[in-house]
Protein backbone atom coordinates (compact mmCIF):
# COMPACT_ATOMS: atom_id res chain seq x y z
CA UNK A 1 0.00 0.00 0.00
CA UNK A 2 1.21 3.41 -0.82
CA UNK A 3 0.53 5.18 2.56
CA UNK A 4 1.70 8.41 0.84
CA UNK A 5 0.04 8.73 -2.08
CA UNK A 6 -3.30 7.51 -0.58
CA UNK A 7 -2.70 9.81 1.85
CA UNK A 8 -2.58 12.95 -0.51
CA UNK A 9 -5.35 11.56 -1.98
CA UNK A 10 -7.31 12.08 1.35
CA UNK A 11 -6.49 15.13 1.78
CA UNK A 12 -7.18 16.17 -1.72
CA UNK A 13 -10.57 14.92 -1.23
CA UNK A 14 -11.21 17.44 1.40
CA UNK A 15 -11.22 20.21 -0.95
CA UNK A 16 -13.67 18.17 -3.34
CA UNK A 17 -16.20 17.35 -0.52
CA UNK A 18 -16.07 20.44 1.59
CA UNK A 19 -18.92 19.57 3.52
CA UNK A 20 -17.31 16.54 5.30
CA UNK A 21 -17.47 12.79 4.58
CA UNK A 22 -19.98 11.26 7.39
CA UNK A 23 -22.01 8.26 7.61
CA UNK A 24 -25.69 7.86 7.68
CA UNK A 25 -27.51 8.45 10.81
CA UNK A 26 -30.96 6.18 11.56
CA UNK A 27 -31.74 8.94 14.19
CA UNK A 28 -31.81 11.75 11.42
CA UNK A 29 -32.90 9.47 8.70
CA UNK A 30 -35.87 8.73 10.92
CA UNK A 31 -36.48 12.49 11.85
CA UNK A 32 -36.66 13.18 8.00
CA UNK A 33 -38.83 10.16 7.34
CA UNK A 34 -41.53 11.99 9.67
CA UNK A 35 -40.89 15.95 9.19
CA UNK A 36 -39.78 15.86 5.81
CA UNK A 37 -41.44 13.59 3.43
CA UNK A 38 -41.63 15.87 0.21
CA UNK A 39 -37.96 15.80 0.27
CA UNK A 40 -36.34 13.68 -2.74
CA UNK A 41 -34.97 9.90 -1.50
CA UNK A 42 -37.86 9.32 1.00
CA UNK A 43 -38.35 5.87 -0.56
CA UNK A 44 -34.45 5.38 -0.15
CA UNK A 45 -34.64 6.91 3.50
CA UNK A 46 -37.30 4.26 4.92
CA UNK A 47 -35.48 1.54 2.83
CA UNK A 48 -31.95 2.41 5.40
CA UNK A 49 -34.17 2.55 8.06
CA UNK A 50 -35.91 -1.30 7.62
CA UNK A 51 -32.31 -2.56 5.98
CA UNK A 52 -30.01 -1.33 9.20
CA UNK A 53 -32.89 -2.90 11.78
CA UNK A 54 -31.48 -5.78 14.19
CA UNK A 55 -33.08 -9.23 14.18
CA UNK A 56 -34.38 -8.05 17.92
CA UNK A 57 -36.66 -4.88 16.22
CA UNK A 58 -34.12 -2.70 17.58
CA UNK A 59 -31.25 -0.48 15.63
CA UNK A 60 -27.99 0.97 16.84
CA UNK A 61 -25.21 -0.16 19.58
CA UNK A 62 -25.12 -2.07 22.59
CA UNK A 63 -24.61 -0.17 25.69
CA UNK A 64 -27.90 1.84 26.04
CA UNK A 65 -26.55 3.55 22.44
CA UNK A 66 -29.65 1.83 20.81
CA UNK A 67 -32.14 3.85 22.73
CA UNK A 68 -31.89 6.96 20.79
CA UNK A 69 -31.86 5.79 16.84
CA UNK A 70 -34.76 2.41 18.02
CA UNK A 71 -37.04 5.63 19.01
CA UNK A 72 -36.51 7.92 16.18
CA UNK A 73 -36.44 5.00 13.21
CA UNK A 74 -39.46 3.69 15.12
CA UNK A 75 -41.35 6.75 15.56
CA UNK A 76 -40.77 7.24 11.13
CA UNK A 77 -42.58 4.12 10.22
CA UNK A 78 -45.35 5.19 12.60
CA UNK A 79 -45.77 8.21 10.76
CA UNK A 80 -45.31 6.82 7.24
CA UNK A 81 -47.18 3.70 7.78
CA UNK A 82 -50.38 4.79 6.87
CA UNK A 83 -49.13 5.68 3.27
CA UNK A 84 -46.75 2.34 3.21
CA UNK A 85 -48.32 -0.93 5.01
CA UNK A 86 -45.44 -2.54 4.37
CA UNK A 87 -43.69 -1.05 6.96
CA UNK A 88 -46.16 -2.02 10.13
CA UNK A 89 -44.49 -4.92 10.95
CA UNK A 90 -41.09 -3.48 11.30
CA UNK A 91 -42.85 -0.68 13.64
CA UNK A 92 -44.35 -2.95 15.72
CA UNK A 93 -41.06 -4.85 16.22
CA UNK A 94 -39.69 -1.53 16.59
CA UNK A 95 -41.72 -0.84 19.67
CA UNK A 96 -41.49 -4.11 21.09
CA UNK A 97 -37.85 -3.78 21.09
CA UNK A 98 -38.48 0.09 23.02
CA UNK A 99 -40.92 -2.08 25.41
CA UNK A 100 -37.62 -4.02 26.68
CA UNK A 101 -35.61 -1.43 26.20
CA UNK A 102 -37.32 1.46 28.57
CA UNK A 103 -38.30 -1.62 31.31
CA UNK A 104 -35.13 -2.52 31.94
CA UNK A 105 -33.22 0.67 30.76
CA UNK A 106 -29.41 0.84 30.81
CA UNK A 107 -27.14 2.95 32.08
CA UNK A 108 -27.50 5.50 29.11
CA UNK A 109 -24.42 6.93 27.09
CA UNK A 110 -23.23 10.61 27.36
CA UNK A 111 -24.48 11.42 24.32
CA UNK A 112 -25.48 14.96 23.54
CA UNK A 113 -28.98 16.18 24.22
CA UNK A 114 -30.39 12.81 24.98
CA UNK A 115 -32.24 14.18 28.16
CA UNK A 116 -34.00 15.99 25.27
CA UNK A 117 -34.43 13.35 22.82
CA UNK A 118 -35.70 10.56 24.85
CA UNK A 119 -38.54 12.05 26.53
CA UNK A 120 -39.63 14.10 23.34
CA UNK A 121 -39.53 10.58 21.07
CA UNK A 122 -41.91 9.17 23.59
CA UNK A 123 -44.11 11.54 23.26
CA UNK A 124 -44.50 11.56 19.49
CA UNK A 125 -44.28 7.44 19.92
CA UNK A 126 -47.15 7.21 22.41
CA UNK A 127 -49.33 9.47 20.38
CA UNK A 128 -49.97 7.67 17.32
CA UNK A 129 -51.94 5.31 19.77
CA UNK A 130 -50.29 2.12 18.69
CA UNK A 131 -50.04 -0.22 22.17
CA UNK A 132 -49.24 -0.01 25.71
CA UNK A 133 -47.66 3.66 25.92
CA UNK A 134 -44.32 4.02 26.80
CA UNK A 135 -42.46 5.59 29.60
CA UNK A 136 -39.33 6.75 30.34
CA UNK A 137 -37.76 5.87 33.96
CA UNK A 138 -35.35 7.96 35.19
CA UNK A 139 -35.89 10.81 32.58
CA UNK A 140 -37.96 13.43 33.52
CA UNK A 141 -39.13 16.53 31.17
CA UNK A 142 -37.89 19.41 32.73
CA UNK A 143 -34.65 20.65 30.44
CA UNK A 144 -36.90 19.92 27.32
CA UNK A 145 -39.89 21.73 29.11
CA UNK A 146 -37.34 24.57 29.40
CA UNK A 147 -35.95 24.39 25.94
CA UNK A 148 -40.21 24.66 24.51
CA UNK A 149 -40.28 27.77 27.14
CA UNK A 150 -37.28 29.29 25.85
CA UNK A 151 -38.77 28.64 21.99
CA UNK A 152 -41.89 30.22 22.62
CA UNK A 153 -41.04 32.86 24.43
CA UNK A 154 -39.16 34.34 20.90
CA UNK A 155 -35.92 34.99 22.69
CA UNK A 156 -32.90 33.50 20.44
CA UNK A 157 -31.64 30.45 21.77
CA UNK A 158 -27.88 29.54 21.64
CA UNK A 159 -26.78 27.76 18.57
CA UNK A 160 -26.22 24.43 20.78
CA UNK A 161 -30.04 24.29 20.88
CA UNK A 162 -30.47 24.74 17.42
CA UNK A 163 -28.61 21.28 16.92
CA UNK A 164 -31.64 19.55 18.17
CA UNK A 165 -34.22 22.27 17.26
CA UNK A 166 -36.57 18.66 16.37
CA UNK A 167 -37.28 17.92 19.93
CA UNK A 168 -39.49 21.47 20.61
CA UNK A 169 -41.35 20.58 17.79
CA UNK A 170 -42.79 22.80 15.28
CA UNK A 171 -45.03 24.87 17.51
CA UNK A 172 -41.72 25.67 19.85
CA UNK A 173 -39.79 26.35 16.68
CA UNK A 174 -42.28 28.66 14.87
CA UNK A 175 -42.34 31.38 17.68
CA UNK A 176 -38.29 31.09 18.13
CA UNK A 177 -35.69 33.38 16.42
CA UNK A 178 -34.57 31.18 14.35
CA UNK A 179 -33.03 31.56 11.40
CA UNK A 180 -30.92 29.46 9.13
CA UNK A 181 -27.27 30.20 8.63
CA UNK A 182 -26.03 31.79 5.29
CA UNK A 183 -26.00 27.91 3.89
CA UNK A 184 -29.10 27.33 4.73
CA UNK A 185 -28.56 25.11 7.61
CA UNK A 186 -29.90 25.23 10.93
CA UNK A 187 -27.50 23.74 13.65
CA UNK A 188 -25.80 21.84 11.24
CA UNK A 189 -28.44 19.93 11.20
CA UNK A 190 -30.91 18.20 8.55
CA UNK A 191 -33.47 17.02 11.23
CA UNK A 192 -33.55 21.13 12.66
CA UNK A 193 -33.64 22.13 9.04
CA UNK A 194 -36.22 19.82 8.47
CA UNK A 195 -38.22 21.40 11.35
CA UNK A 196 -37.35 25.01 10.81
CA UNK A 197 -38.97 24.58 7.24
CA UNK A 198 -42.53 22.97 8.23
CA UNK A 199 -42.89 25.28 11.50
CA UNK A 200 -42.17 28.25 8.97
CA UNK A 201 -45.50 26.90 6.22
CA UNK A 202 -48.09 28.95 8.45
CA UNK A 203 -46.21 31.86 9.30
CA UNK A 204 -45.86 32.07 5.79
CA UNK A 205 -49.57 32.04 4.81
CA UNK A 206 -50.55 34.31 7.90
CA UNK A 207 -47.81 37.27 6.60
CA UNK A 208 -49.98 36.26 3.15
CA UNK A 209 -53.21 37.81 4.92
CA UNK A 210 -51.43 40.55 6.74
CA UNK A 211 -50.84 44.40 5.59
CA UNK A 212 -48.42 44.49 2.76
CA UNK A 213 -47.22 47.45 3.96
CA UNK A 214 -45.79 45.68 7.49
CA UNK A 215 -44.93 42.50 6.24
CA UNK A 216 -43.13 43.16 2.60
CA UNK A 217 -39.41 43.20 4.22
CA UNK A 218 -40.74 39.89 6.67
CA UNK A 219 -41.68 38.16 4.44
CA UNK A 220 -38.79 38.58 1.55
CA UNK A 221 -36.54 37.30 4.25
CA UNK A 222 -38.54 33.99 5.70
CA UNK A 223 -38.85 33.62 1.60
CA UNK A 224 -35.33 33.84 0.56
CA UNK A 225 -34.14 32.10 3.82
CA UNK A 226 -36.92 28.96 3.56
CA UNK A 227 -35.41 28.47 -0.19
CA UNK A 228 -31.95 28.92 1.20
CA UNK A 229 -33.05 26.26 3.79
CA UNK A 230 -34.50 23.65 1.23
CA UNK A 231 -32.02 23.81 -1.33
CA UNK A 232 -29.85 22.68 1.18
CA UNK A 233 -31.90 20.00 2.45
CA UNK A 234 -32.12 18.44 -0.77
CA UNK A 235 -28.23 18.99 -1.43
CA UNK A 236 -27.60 17.00 1.71
CA UNK A 237 -29.98 13.81 0.83
CA UNK A 238 -28.41 14.10 -2.57
CA UNK A 239 -24.94 13.35 -1.56
CA UNK A 240 -25.94 9.75 0.06
CA UNK A 241 -29.06 9.01 -2.12
CA UNK A 242 -31.44 9.81 0.72
CA UNK A 243 -30.01 8.59 4.15
CA UNK A 244 -28.65 11.87 5.86
CA UNK A 245 -26.14 12.42 8.49
CA UNK A 246 -26.42 13.68 11.80
CA UNK A 247 -24.26 17.15 11.72
CA UNK A 248 -22.95 18.45 8.14
CA UNK A 249 -21.20 20.64 7.47
CA UNK A 250 -18.16 19.93 9.53
CA UNK A 251 -15.82 21.29 7.16
CA UNK A 252 -13.17 22.65 9.63
CA UNK A 253 -13.38 19.55 12.30
CA UNK A 254 -12.74 17.47 9.42
CA UNK A 255 -9.76 18.97 8.13
CA UNK A 256 -8.34 19.84 11.64
CA UNK A 257 -8.63 16.07 12.86
CA UNK A 258 -7.10 14.76 9.15
CA UNK A 259 -4.07 16.97 9.14
CA UNK A 260 -2.90 16.64 12.65
CA UNK A 261 -3.39 12.82 12.52
CA UNK A 262 -1.39 12.71 9.35
CA UNK A 263 1.57 14.71 10.43
CA UNK A 264 1.61 13.88 13.95
CA UNK A 265 2.60 10.61 12.58
CA UNK A 266 5.02 12.18 10.22
CA UNK A 267 3.16 11.32 6.85
CA UNK A 268 4.69 13.37 4.04
CA UNK A 269 1.90 15.12 2.82
CA UNK A 270 1.39 18.32 0.78
CA UNK A 271 -1.69 20.73 2.23
CA UNK A 272 -3.28 22.36 -0.71
CA UNK A 273 -2.68 26.29 0.68
CA UNK A 274 -6.11 27.06 0.11
CA UNK A 275 -7.02 24.72 2.60
CA UNK A 276 -4.23 26.54 5.09
CA UNK A 277 -5.89 30.00 4.48
CA UNK A 278 -9.60 28.41 5.36
CA UNK A 279 -8.13 26.51 8.64
CA UNK A 280 -5.99 29.79 9.62
CA UNK A 281 -9.24 32.09 8.47
CA UNK A 282 -11.70 30.06 10.76
CA UNK A 283 -9.84 30.74 14.03
CA UNK A 284 -11.68 33.59 15.69
CA UNK A 285 -11.05 35.11 18.82
CA UNK A 286 -14.56 33.78 20.80
CA UNK A 287 -13.28 30.28 18.97
CA UNK A 288 -13.56 28.12 16.62
CA UNK A 289 -16.36 26.32 15.24
CA UNK A 290 -16.69 22.78 13.68
CA UNK A 291 -18.57 24.11 10.78
CA UNK A 292 -21.36 26.34 9.56
CA UNK A 293 -24.41 26.50 12.00
CA UNK A 294 -22.66 25.52 14.84
CA UNK A 295 -21.19 27.03 18.29
CA UNK A 296 -17.65 27.48 18.64
CA UNK A 297 -16.28 24.73 20.77
CA UNK A 298 -12.40 24.31 22.40
CA UNK A 299 -12.04 21.02 20.54
CA UNK A 300 -12.18 22.47 17.28
CA UNK A 301 -10.28 24.93 17.81
CA UNK A 302 -7.31 23.15 19.67
CA UNK A 303 -7.24 20.84 16.88
CA UNK A 304 -7.32 23.51 14.15
CA UNK A 305 -4.66 25.64 16.01
CA UNK A 306 -2.55 22.50 16.48
CA UNK A 307 -2.88 21.52 12.50
CA UNK A 308 -2.05 24.94 12.00
CA UNK A 309 1.52 24.88 13.72
CA UNK A 310 2.03 21.53 12.65
CA UNK A 311 1.93 23.12 9.30
CA UNK A 312 4.50 25.81 10.15
CA UNK A 313 1.70 28.64 10.42
CA UNK A 314 1.39 28.67 14.37
CA UNK A 315 -1.38 31.36 15.35
CA UNK A 316 -2.05 32.66 18.74
CA UNK A 317 -3.83 30.26 21.15
CA UNK A 318 -5.28 32.98 23.10
CA UNK A 319 -9.29 31.97 21.73
CA UNK A 320 -8.62 28.90 23.15
CA UNK A 321 -8.45 30.73 26.91
CA UNK A 322 -12.24 31.71 26.45
CA UNK A 323 -12.75 28.43 27.60
CA UNK A 324 -10.78 27.83 30.50
CA UNK A 325 -12.95 27.31 33.83
CA UNK A 326 -10.08 27.20 36.40
CA UNK A 327 -9.74 23.83 36.54
CA UNK A 328 -10.56 22.12 33.06
CA UNK A 329 -11.26 23.19 29.73
CA UNK A 330 -15.07 23.13 28.63
CA UNK A 331 -16.08 22.15 25.24
CA UNK A 332 -18.15 24.90 25.25
CA UNK A 333 -19.61 27.38 28.23
CA UNK A 334 -22.38 25.78 30.48
CA UNK A 335 -21.49 21.99 29.23
CA UNK A 336 -22.91 19.96 31.61
CA UNK A 337 -19.86 17.27 31.66
CA UNK A 338 -16.71 17.61 31.15
CA UNK A 339 -14.14 16.13 28.22
CA UNK A 340 -10.42 14.47 28.55
CA UNK A 341 -10.23 14.47 24.89
CA UNK A 342 -11.09 18.01 25.15
CA UNK A 343 -8.14 18.96 27.31
CA UNK A 344 -5.81 16.56 25.87
CA UNK A 345 -6.37 18.76 22.15
CA UNK A 346 -5.93 21.83 24.38
CA UNK A 347 -2.50 20.71 25.43
CA UNK A 348 -1.09 19.60 21.98
CA UNK A 349 -2.35 22.98 20.65
CA UNK A 350 -0.76 24.96 23.31
CA UNK A 351 2.69 22.44 23.52
CA UNK A 352 3.02 23.26 19.47
CA UNK A 353 2.10 26.80 20.04
CA UNK A 354 5.01 27.41 22.39
CA UNK A 355 7.73 24.75 20.76
CA UNK A 356 7.14 27.53 17.72
CA UNK A 357 7.37 30.01 20.28
CA UNK A 358 9.44 29.80 23.36
CA UNK A 359 8.63 33.02 24.90
CA UNK A 360 4.73 32.14 25.12
CA UNK A 361 5.97 29.66 27.42
CA UNK A 362 5.50 32.21 30.18
CA UNK A 363 1.94 32.68 29.51
CA UNK A 364 0.83 29.41 28.55
CA UNK A 365 3.35 27.00 30.30
CA UNK A 366 1.85 27.25 33.58
CA UNK A 367 -1.69 26.35 32.24
CA UNK A 368 -0.20 23.25 30.37
CA UNK A 369 0.61 21.81 33.53
CA UNK A 370 -2.20 21.93 35.14
CA UNK A 371 -4.08 20.60 31.97
CA UNK A 372 -1.26 17.97 32.12
CA UNK A 373 -1.97 16.96 36.04
CA UNK A 374 -5.83 17.34 35.36
CA UNK A 375 -5.69 14.47 32.63
CA UNK A 376 -3.65 12.32 34.87
CA UNK A 377 -5.80 12.42 37.33
CA UNK A 378 -8.65 11.29 35.21
CA UNK A 379 -6.65 8.16 33.88
CA UNK A 380 -8.79 4.78 35.17
CA UNK A 381 -7.11 2.45 37.35
CA UNK A 382 -6.79 -0.31 34.11
CA UNK A 383 -4.67 2.57 32.13
CA UNK A 384 -7.26 3.52 30.20
CA UNK A 385 -9.32 6.80 29.52
CA UNK A 386 -12.98 7.51 28.82
CA UNK A 387 -14.04 9.81 27.34
CA UNK A 388 -17.95 11.92 26.37
CA UNK A 389 -17.18 12.73 22.75
CA UNK A 390 -16.45 9.06 21.64
CA UNK A 391 -17.79 5.50 22.36
CA UNK A 392 -14.13 4.02 22.10
CA UNK A 393 -11.68 4.35 25.28
CA UNK A 394 -9.04 3.72 22.92
CA UNK A 395 -9.89 7.27 21.40
CA UNK A 396 -9.80 8.93 24.57
CA UNK A 397 -6.98 7.02 25.59
CA UNK A 398 -4.97 7.99 22.27
CA UNK A 399 -5.72 11.40 22.80
CA UNK A 400 -3.87 11.35 26.58
CA UNK A 401 -1.29 9.22 25.88
CA UNK A 402 -0.15 11.51 22.65
CA UNK A 403 -0.37 14.89 24.69
CA UNK A 404 1.15 13.69 27.95
CA UNK A 405 3.57 12.35 25.96
CA UNK A 406 5.07 15.25 23.73
CA UNK A 407 4.13 17.82 26.23
CA UNK A 408 3.63 17.10 29.74
CA UNK A 409 7.55 15.92 30.50
CA UNK A 410 8.84 13.09 32.03
CA UNK A 411 6.79 13.29 35.37
CA UNK A 412 3.88 12.00 32.92
CA UNK A 413 5.53 8.88 31.69
CA UNK A 414 3.95 6.48 34.18
CA UNK A 415 0.61 6.81 32.96
CA UNK A 416 1.77 6.28 29.63
CA UNK A 417 3.04 2.75 30.61
CA UNK A 418 0.49 2.00 32.19
CA UNK A 419 -2.13 2.64 29.01
CA UNK A 420 0.67 0.82 27.10
CA UNK A 421 -0.12 -2.44 29.32
CA UNK A 422 -4.16 -2.04 29.09
CA UNK A 423 -3.50 -2.02 24.95
CA UNK A 424 -1.09 -4.95 25.17
CA UNK A 425 -3.64 -6.91 27.49
CA UNK A 426 -6.66 -5.94 25.41
CA UNK A 427 -5.25 -7.26 21.51
CA UNK A 428 -8.13 -9.77 20.56
CA UNK A 429 -6.67 -12.99 18.93
CA UNK A 430 -6.83 -11.37 15.10
CA UNK A 431 -4.27 -8.64 15.67
CA UNK A 432 -7.14 -5.82 16.22
CA UNK A 433 -8.36 -3.66 19.15
CA UNK A 434 -11.96 -2.74 19.64
CA UNK A 435 -14.53 -2.51 22.34
CA UNK A 436 -17.57 -4.48 20.94
CA UNK A 437 -15.47 -6.20 18.39
CA UNK A 438 -12.08 -5.74 16.37
CA UNK A 439 -12.08 -3.18 14.41
CA UNK A 440 -9.61 -1.10 12.12
CA UNK A 441 -10.38 2.82 13.65
CA UNK A 442 -9.62 1.40 17.26
CA UNK A 443 -6.88 -0.78 16.01
CA UNK A 444 -5.23 1.90 14.36
CA UNK A 445 -5.74 4.06 17.66
CA UNK A 446 -4.10 0.95 19.40
CA UNK A 447 -1.30 1.04 17.11
CA UNK A 448 -0.53 4.87 17.93
CA UNK A 449 -0.98 4.03 21.41
CA UNK A 450 1.94 2.02 21.29
CA UNK A 451 4.34 3.43 19.07
CA UNK A 452 3.97 6.87 18.81
CA UNK A 453 3.29 8.16 22.46
CA UNK A 454 6.33 9.06 23.84
CA UNK A 455 8.83 6.27 25.34
CA UNK A 456 10.59 4.15 22.95
CA UNK A 457 8.58 1.17 22.48
CA UNK A 458 9.58 -2.14 23.72
CA UNK A 459 9.68 -5.49 21.30
CA UNK A 460 6.41 -6.11 22.92
CA UNK A 461 4.62 -2.97 21.92
CA UNK A 462 6.61 -3.48 18.62
CA UNK A 463 5.34 -6.82 17.90
CA UNK A 464 2.04 -5.81 19.12
CA UNK A 465 1.64 -3.30 16.75
CA UNK A 466 2.82 -5.30 13.76
CA UNK A 467 -0.06 -7.92 14.61
CA UNK A 468 -2.56 -4.98 14.24
CA UNK A 469 -0.57 -3.48 10.95
CA UNK A 470 -1.75 -7.11 9.63
CA UNK A 471 -5.02 -6.91 10.60
CA UNK A 472 -5.19 -3.08 8.97
CA UNK A 473 -3.53 -4.71 5.67
CA UNK A 474 -6.68 -6.47 4.97
CA UNK A 475 -8.88 -5.66 1.65
CA UNK A 476 -11.76 -4.49 3.87
CA UNK A 477 -10.08 -2.72 6.91
CA UNK A 478 -10.52 0.80 5.10
CA UNK A 479 -13.87 0.59 3.53
CA UNK A 480 -15.85 -0.08 6.33
CA UNK A 481 -16.08 1.41 9.61
CA UNK A 482 -18.28 1.13 12.97
CA UNK A 483 -20.08 4.53 14.26
CA UNK A 484 -18.19 5.54 17.16
CA UNK A 485 -17.92 9.09 17.51
CA UNK A 486 -20.82 10.61 20.11
CA UNK A 487 -23.68 12.81 18.24
CA UNK A 488 -27.30 12.41 18.24
CA UNK A 489 -26.32 8.95 17.87
CA UNK A 490 -23.45 7.60 16.81
CA UNK A 491 -21.67 8.56 13.33
CA UNK A 492 -18.41 7.95 11.73
CA UNK A 493 -16.62 10.63 10.31
CA UNK A 494 -15.23 8.84 7.94
CA UNK A 495 -12.13 10.85 6.39
CA UNK A 496 -10.85 11.47 9.71
CA UNK A 497 -10.76 7.80 10.23
CA UNK A 498 -9.31 6.59 7.69
CA UNK A 499 -6.58 9.57 8.29
CA UNK A 500 -6.06 7.78 11.75
CA UNK A 501 -5.81 4.60 9.61
CA UNK A 502 -3.41 5.84 7.37
CA UNK A 503 -1.03 7.71 10.14
CA UNK A 504 -0.72 3.85 12.47
CA UNK A 505 0.05 2.02 9.08
CA UNK A 506 2.57 4.28 8.41
CA UNK A 507 4.25 4.55 11.87
CA UNK A 508 3.97 0.96 12.17
CA UNK A 509 6.27 1.13 8.47
CA UNK A 510 8.12 3.35 10.20
CA UNK A 511 9.09 1.06 12.95
CA UNK A 512 10.24 -1.69 11.06
CA UNK A 513 13.16 0.02 9.55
Amino acid sequence: MDFVQNASDLVDGLMAQPWGQVSASVYETGRLVTLAPWLPGHGERVAFLLAEQHGDGSWGAPDGYGLVPTLSATEALLSTAAQDPAVVPAARSGLRALQHLLRQPPDLPDTPAIDLIVPALVELINAHGHGDPLTAPGMDTTRLDGVKRLLSSGQEPPQKVLHVLEVAGTDAARAGAVRPAPLGTVGASPAATATWLAALAPIDAALTHATPADTTQTHATLTDAAAAARHHLEAVARRSGGPVPVGLPITVFERGWVLSWLIRAGVPVRVPPEMIADLRTAIRPQGTPAGAGLPADADTTSVALHALALLGVPCDPSSLMTFDTGAHFCTWQGEDGVSVSVNAHVLDALGQYVRARPAAAAVYGPVMARVGSWLAARQRPDGSWEDRWHASPFYATLSCVLALGEFGGPRHAAPIHRAREWVLANQRADGSWGRWAGGPEETAYAMQILLLSGPEPDERCLKAAWRGCAFLTQEEALSDFTPLWHDKDLYSPTAIVRAAILAALYVAKSSKG
